[in-house]
């Protein structure tokens, strides 16, 4: 894409977001074809928000969730400093079409992992993790119908990107815990409560750490020292509406929760 046309749909699809609004799908004179291009798009999508990035979240990463928006494979986004919150938050739903909560592991980086030929091995990349976090991922996109749009738009779309809730770190003992087989639950206090467990995303949530740490190598981006990156979620996504209060139970590696005001 020439840098033009990747800058008008990084301005299209903020402006929207800022709005709370959807469109059908970017035009055709600056619709990402690849996910390169996507990736290229998301980028501008940040620096035209004019926030830094707080860290990486990572969607499609069960076969559910791939069918759910029509893509073969995970999609990486950015966080932005400013939509990430401390667990305990209110946030609003006002212009949220998903409306879904979403508990994850969520892994933050103690060393930078910079872009390289050789892929990282999960040993490698979980030896420079510092902390383990329970969290809860608030995601939208602004496409009305966002399975029908393709991974490339997705990707541009900041991968459904929206509001992120982390939860204080997990005891240290979390290396030496099967996080594959580890069960959390998501309750939406009062009416709903769903279990999931690790396997749910990609196999492992240390799998999706490192495809994710690979995933921005292949685009020459480093996965930096305090970055946050956000697995997927590993419960059924939890439906919401106004006036909720979410939590993310992980039983001995803690809890994160977020209410969602009127």
């Amino acid at each position: 894409m020439q840098e033009a046309a990747i800058r008008e749909a990084a301005q299209i699809l903020w402006s929207n977001w800022q709005a709370g609004m959807q469109i059908e799908s970017l035009p055709s004179t600056c619709r990402p074809s690849s996910r390169v291009d996507g990736y290229a798009v998301q980028a501008a999508v940040q620096a035209a928000s004019g926030a830094s990035v707080f860290g990486w979240k990572i969607a499609a990463t069960s076969a559910a969730g791939q069918a759910h928006i029509g893509v073969d494979g995970p999609l990486a986004g950015r966080l932005l400093a400013g939509r990430a919150h401390d667990g305990g938050a209110v946030l609003p739903l006002a212009g949220n079409h998903m409306c879904v909560a979403e508990p994850e592991f969520a892994f933050r980086l103690a060393r930078t992992l910079p872009p390289r030929a050789a892929s990282y091995a999960t040993d490698e990349v979980l030896a420079a993790v510092s902390t383990l976090h329970p969290a809860i991922e608030v995601p939208d996109s602004r496409y009305r119908d966002f399975a029908s749009v393709g991974a490339a738009q997705l990707i541009a779309d900041n991968a459904c990107a929206h509001y992120f809730v982390l939860g204080a770190p997990a005891p240290d003992g979390w290396r030496g815990i099967d996080l594959a087989e580890y069960v959390v639950s998501g309750i939406v206090t009062g009416r709903l409560t769903r279990q999931g467990k690790g396997a749910n995303v990609l196999g492992d949530p240390r799998i999706a750490l490192t495809w994710l740490a690979n995933e921005l190598s292949r685009l020459g981006i480093a996965l930096e020292a305090g970055h946050v990156v956000t697995t997927g979620t590993c419960v059924p996504p939890l439906e919401v509406v106004a006036g909720d209060h979410v939590i993310a139970d992980f039983g001995a590696l803690g809890k994160t929760e977020v209410r969602f005001g009127h």
